[in-house]
């Protein structure tokens, strides 16, 4: 037989052939992401966040080659160990040794299986370590929460904090161990140290100390691990869906357990030691048949025999403290303690009438009417002005004082649509020099809409009145006025693949930039990137793998490139360690049109606090329809503790800290210093529109639901437990969302603009509590828990709603509407009105079936209940709605939130359409002209819609809201 053969040798050529292959993929592999490292780093030059972009770039270096190292250096030192350690012989020319041939290739290789086998273990090592940079950050800078679990009375940082990383260390740890013990064992196998033929097979000394070593070494990081398992069982999921965290089973039988198994898992670990001078394998055999036994046994069987006989049975007097403690965690972990909660006796039926309480009479004044989830194709059809403009799928809801007045809007920014671009616009040059930037700030009157006149098949009123601000209209009041209306950032902007524009040119070059039909425009922000240098050009060219911008004309030394336009993930990019609301929204702010986005410090392993998937709990039936894209991870913790906000204009991200006490929040202010601002260089006019985020009171009304909760025999029973109700006004079985509104304040009357959401008892549709948040800067975050008697029957959404469609007046007319409209249910909102009842408030929209059409308000329902029974009212208006439920004047005298007589313009919420008339005593003559204006647009419109022609309605519609500003501003 011939000796055993090497590994073909390779010649020069086919070397060097393959080193080049080998370079050209790498480059395939690794380039882009150098391209996008490169383009990073001077994208977070721009935005002033370059600090971020190096402590996590250094971060996941230093961790790369840490675990790299550590793994890589394991691994080749038991190599080496096992090859120094081989037997020495040569196999005999005739022997049959099945591992002679990878012997000799191994001998012929050393450097290449030595030391290019640890290097590719460490390699891939690195890169997975590296991606638990904030694990390790966090361990180097958290502090303590200042509160202890009642279990091994640790603070709550030791498990937020720490033992992540004691885990992180100890996994890596056991990654190293088991692959150097095979590592190991292979090179003994290929060397000889370890023989498999015979009987009984061979194992020399050298590799029998080795792998004892080894073996070891894993058993006593096994019994180190079942220490820290102990403080993981507080985070416990054994009790899920009743509660997490350590329950009965875990602390009276998990627990000694773990105690047991490490206790046996020291033993194992010293047999397996005692193996390096006994040469008997019996004794570490017995040891791993005792661990693996006793983990069966102790670890499984023993907890499974308590829960079985011993909890289930008598499980609401075995888990009450367990279940105490959950509520208390869960209550610390969501922010709804006592500290923020008031929790208020609601009888749930009227003992007075509306027009008798002042809180009201401001809250009925305020009603709102326009739908922000409906209306954004009235505004599309409205305000749009061009084809490349466009508005987000929801509009938002924010608030102003007028005239010392509080009123809420229906706000949107006029934002560039790319993917609206039609014919030539879609050109390059066109798509990204020229249409670059939105321009106006568009709000709405949410408790007004022009008057609807004609019966619903003819209505010729309930649209938006308008007050805008963009490049060529000035809002009558100054709290609406945009500086520079322009918008190069925005979610609508972002929406598109066409996510970069490239602004300015050579110095001096004529504008470019779409403006106006008469203007042109170059931008002079600061936001974008510069690319006036040929390097840049190349890394963007590869970046988006556009050669145009390579070779285009359009770009010169002054020119730059804006791109991660969307509010929300520019806030993300520069603070990776925050979860952002799913619903950003504009606010003018001191002049400046600024994005809002409401930013998250999470955490997934709060002692006792109940785990849930983030998407799970804020899910309603608006993100589907609008595309809101949901954050889609476990928590057990949350605080909105930043505020952050994007300007329009030129993309300046900066972050406010909101919440001086949320120790996770103080963490990353430690790991990134000077990213956040603090709570004292927030604006007045900025804290103003601070909402209360949605996204975080959905999270905290479910956990309401269940944590209003005191006694755990109750909780346990879940028969006081409240469910949030589903969406009345959609086909589809999503909870209703919640509702932004101006009520009155129940001691001073004044309005004051609240989150709310209506609460049914547990799988039932009767009304069982009313929440409601504060988003006033004096009383931010503060909590309102109506609760309503449990033996009283007062009616949900779903039946209010079944209640108003079922009336014998709304029926016959939905049935006449959807013969030729689309007949859409506006947010049904829910009000607790007269010392005690409830009032749901519904607006009606109806859509022509044409494909320009767009929903218009024609009803108002209401629905009340007292003594007598259910009461509907369904009318053009608010007010005529409220007189058919409550008895004339009741809608009138409830119109202004001081209590005085309403003005014609405004009853019930409403515009009515002026009558001709001659000046009144005391009118001036520019106010007449714009009555007689006014009047003139509405028959224009009147007879625009009648022909059918779009282009003309369009037209009749501007030239109506310019009527109605110039009303305004007549002092109409």
């Amino acid at each position: 037989m011939r000796p055993p053969a090497g590994l073909p040798s390779l010649s020069k050529r086919t070397r060097v052939l393959l080193i080049l292959a080998l370079i050209a993929a790498a480059l395939l592999l690794v380039g882009p992401r150098f391209i996008d490292i490169y383009t990073d780093w001077l994208w977070f030059g721009e935005v002033d966040f370059r600090s971020v972009f190096s402590r996590v770039l250094l971060t996941r270096i230093a961790l790369f080659f840490v675990v790299g190292l550590i793994v890589g250096a394991i691994v080749w030192l038991a190599l080496l160990l096992a090859y120094r350690s081989r037997p020495m012989f040569l196999p005999s020319p005739g022997s049959n040794d099945p591992v002679a041939r990878y012997r000799t290739a191994v001998m012929t290789r050393q450097k290449l299986f030595g030391i290019g086998i640890p290097v590719v273990i460490g390699l891939f090592a690195g890169l997975a370590g590296q991606a638990s940079w904030s694990t390790v950050q966090l361990f180097l800078n958290g502090k303590d929460f200042g509160i202890t679990d009642p279990q091994f009375g640790k603070d709550i940082g030791f498990y937020s904090f720490d033992l992540p990383f004691y885990q992180f260390v100890l996994n890596w740890l056991f990654v190293a161990v088991v692959i150097a013990f095979f590592a190991s064992l292979i090179t003994h196998y290929v060397f000889g140290g370890l023989r498999l033929s015979g009987r009984q097979g061979a194992l020399t000394r050298s590799a029998r100390v080795q792998l004892a070593v080894l073996a070891g070494t894993f058993v006593l990081l096994k019994a180190i691990s079942y220490w820290f398992d102990r403080y993981a069982l507080l985070s416990s999921s054994r009790k899920e869906p009743t509660f997490t965290g350590a329950g009965y089973t875990d602390i009276n039988a998990v627990l000694p357990a773990k105690l047991i198994m490490l206790a046996i898992a020291v033993i194992c670990a010293i047999a397996f030691f005692a193996a390096i001078f006994l040469r008997d394998l019996r004794i570490p055999a017995m040891a791993v048949a005792l661990l693996v036994l006793s983990s069966v046994l102790v670890g499984a069987v023993y907890p499974l025999v308590v829960e079985q006989f011993s909890v289930k049975p008598n499980a609401a007097d075995k888990e009450r403290t367990y279940i105490e403690r959950n509520i208390t965690a869960t209550r610390q972990a969501y922010g709804i303690t006592d500290q923020t909660v008031e929790y208020v006796d609601y009888s749930g039926s009227s003992t007075k009438e509306p027009k008798e309480v002042p809180a009201d009479v401001t809250t009925i004044a305020n009603t709102r009417l326009l739908d922000p989830n409906v209306l954004s194709p009235t505004f599309t059809a409205q305000q749009q002005l061009k084809n490349f403009y466009a508005f987000p799928k929801s509009l938002n809801i924010d608030r102003y004082e007028m005239d010392g007045t509080l009123r809420d809007f229906v706000v949107a920014a006029r934002e560039l649509s790319p993917s609206s671009l039609q014919g030539n616009q879609t050109d390059w040059i066109n798509k990204h020099t020229v249409y670059t930037h939105g321009n106006g700030f568009v709000a709405a009157y949410a408790n007004q809409v022009t008057a609807v006149s004609g019966d619903t098949q003819n209505n010729t009123g309930g649209y938006p009145i308008y007050s805008v601000s963009d490049l060529e209209t000035k809002p009558a009041d100054p709290a609406l006025a945009v500086e520079n209306p322009r918008s190069y950032y925005g979610p609508v902007i972002a929406s598109s693949d066409a996510d970069y524009a490239i602004v300015g040119g050579e110095p001096g070059s004529a504008p470019r930039e779409y403006d106006t039909d008469s203007r042109k425009y170059t931008y002079t922000g600061e936001g974008g990137v510069g690319i006036g240098n040929w390097f840049n050009r190349l890394a963007f060219a590869a970046k988006y793998t556009e050669r145009n911008i390579l070779f285009s004309g359009a770009i010169g030394s002054d020119s730059k490139i804006i791109y991660n336009r969307d509010p929300a993930d520019r806030v993300n990019k520069v603070a990776p360690w925050l979860t952002t609301d799913g619903t950003v929204y504009p606010a003018v702010v001191n002049g400046r049109m600024q994005w809002i986005v409401d930013a998250y410090t999470t955490l997934d392993n709060y002692p006792y606090a109940q785990r849930s998937s983030l998407d799970g709990l804020v899910q309603d039936s608006t993100n589907q329809a609008n595309g809101r894209m949901l954050p889609k991870k476990e928590v057990s913790y949350i605080r909105n503790s930043v505020k952050a906000t994007v300007d329009a204009y030129d993309g300046t991200v900066t972050l406010y800290q909101v919440d001086d006490k949320d120790p996770v929040l103080s963490a990353w202010m430690g790991v990134f210093p000077d990213t956040v601002k603090p709570k004292s260089e927030v604006t007045p006019d900025l804290q103003a529109h601070f909402r209360y985020p949605e996204d975080l009171f959905k999270v905290q009304r479910e956990m309401l639901a269940k944590y209003h909760v005191d006694d755990p025999g109750e909780f346990f029973s879940n028969n006081a437990f409240w469910s949030v109700p589903s969406d009345p006004t959609v086909e589809t079985d999503k909870n209703q969302p919640p509702y932004y509104v101006l009520a009155g304040n129940p001691e001073t009357a004044k309005p004051q603009f609240v989150l709310t959401s209506p609460m049914v008892g547990y799988q039932r549709e009767l009304l069982s509590a009313y929440i409601s948040v504060q988003s006033d800067p004096e009383n931010y975050g503060k909590f309102r828990v109506l609760q309503l008697p449990t033996n009283t029957q007062t009616q949900g959404p779903q039946q209010a709603q079944s209640a108003m469609t079922s009336d014998p007046r709304v029926a016959s007319e939905l049935a006449l509407l959807r013969q030729s409209n689309k007949v859409i249910f506006g947010n049904l909102l829910t009000l607790p009105i007269a010392d005690g009842g409830i009032l749901y408030v519904e607006p009606l929209y109806t859509q022509r079936n044409s494909a320009n059409a767009f929903p218009q308000l024609a009803r108002v329902m209401v629905s009340f209940t007292d003594t007598t029974g259910i009461r509907v009212g369904y009318a053009p208006t608010l007010a005529e709605a409220l007189d058919q439920v409550f008895g004339s004047g009741t809608g009138s005298s409830a119109t202004r939130p001081s209590g005085e007589p309403a003005k014609p313009a405004e009853t019930g919420g409403q515009t009515p359409a002026p009558t001709p008339a001659p000046p009144a005593a005391g009118q001036t003559p520019d106010k007449a002209a714009a009555v007689a204006e006014l009047d003139a647009a509405l028959a224009n419109l009147q007879s625009a819609q009648s022909g059918g022609d779009f282009k003309a309605y369009g037209e009749a519609l501007e030239r109506l809201q310019k009527a109605v500003n110039s009303y305004q501003s007549a002092g109409g």
